[in-house]
Parts: structure tokens; sequence; C-alpha cells
């Protein structure tokens, strides 16, 4: 099994509710004078196949549009939840892949693409999630080696997974790495010399985004 670029979507997830930004849509927020959604798609671009991004979006569908991408709301209704989304684009991609990225994760990695396709080739897996190091508060020191963090939703899916996922969420299924955990799961640790240590750090509420906009690191 080779996975290459061409054989690969992308889409970024904006989907969400915002509940812990005051309801605002997250993709949206202005990051660095640019919407996240946005950012997201630049960062995605080179990692998917030419004309093959989109984003999943449930609001303010207009200007989603106007990001130049096809917008996809959630298969299922009543906000089930980033796996809704997922399956979205499950169906729309029409290549072997799905590369997913979170909108509110502005400095995912340029090559997070490549690594989960290369976690995938190597354990014959139907996805691949990203992993990192958890971060240390600034100004405390490290203890040891840390801890590696999951991060599902950075993920990369084989397209043939849409109709067992549907029927997961049909009954009711909502948790990503429960269903995750039903198939070849490989996992890809972005833990190696010259990795950025802040590459999944996302935004939940308007002053983390404001801490990742002002970050230098």
């Amino acid at each position: 099994m080779v996975i290459g670029r061409a054989d690969i979507a992308g889409m970024v997830l904006a989907g969400g509710q915002g509940s812990r930004m005051g309801g605002l849509d997250k993709g949206l927020q202005p990051f660095r004078g640019r919407p996240l959604a946005a950012v997201a798609l630049e960062r995605l671009r080179p990692q998917a196949a030419p004309g093959k991004l989109s984003v999943s979006a449930n609001r303010h569908l207009d200007r989603y549009a106007a990001l130049g991408v096809p917008v996809l709301g959630d298969a299922l209704p009543g906000h089930p939840g980033p796996l809704a989304g997922i399956l979205a684009g499950l169906q729309w991609c029409g290549t072997p892949w799905l590369l997913a990225v979170p909108c509110d994760t502005p400095r995912f990695p340029p090559d997070l693409g490549a690594r989960l396709a290369e976690a995938a080739m190597a354990a014959g897996a139907d996805i691949a999630i990203a992993a990192a190091p958890e971060a240390v508060p600034a100004g405390l020191p490290a203890p040891g080696p840390a801890p590696l963090r999951r991060h599902p939703v950075a993920c990369l899916l084989r397209a043939g997974l849409q109709d067992d996922l549907r029927r997961y969420l049909d009954g009711g299924g909502r948790k990503v790495l429960d269903w995750m955990g039903r198939h070849a799961l490989a996992t890809a640790a972005f833990d190696r010399p010259g990795d950025d240590p802040h590459a999944f750090r996302n935004a939940n509420t308007l002053d983390e985004l404001h801490r990742l906009e002002t970050d230098t690191v």
C-alpha cells in the first residue's frame, strides 16, 4: 500500500458550536488578519491532491464559501460532533483517503499528511492519528520525556470507512476514539528533532486564540 498526495483529499473541520467561545463561529475568527479556516486551508493545500479541499461548516455558509472550496454540512442533524463532519468529508472526497484537521489548530505540521500516511502504510492501518508530547507550562522544568497526547481529529482515514461510520452515528455513537478503535489504527508521533512542540496547540477560547496569535515560538 502506497499513499501519495494524489490519493488524499483535505478537509478543515469548522462545524462546531463554539460553546467555549461564547457561541462564536470558531473557523471565522481572525488569526493574524485572516479567518482560522482560511489559515488551515492554506496550510493543508500542499498536503492534498490539487482541487481536493473542503470545509465542514454548519453556520455562515456564505462566508465559508467565499474561501473558494466546497462547504460541507454535517451528515446528521443536531450537531453530533466532529465525526459527523468527518462522515460528510468521506462521502464527498472521491479519493482513497481523507485528511482532516481542526480549524482551531493553525500551526499543525506542514508534513502532517505525509507523516500520517507513513504511519498508516507501515501498520497497514485504515486510520492514522497524530500524537505529540504534552506541553510543559512555561517556566517549569521538564521532568523527563513528555508523554504523548493523541490528537484524533488530526487524522487520515480510508474513504471506505464511511458506511461503518454512518452506522456508528446512526446508533448514537459520538466518541471519536471509540469509533476509530474499531478499526486498524496507527499513531504518528510528532516528537522528532525539529518538530514544532506547539504544532497541535489549539484555541478553545478567545484568550487562547490571542495567545496563539501573539506566540512567536
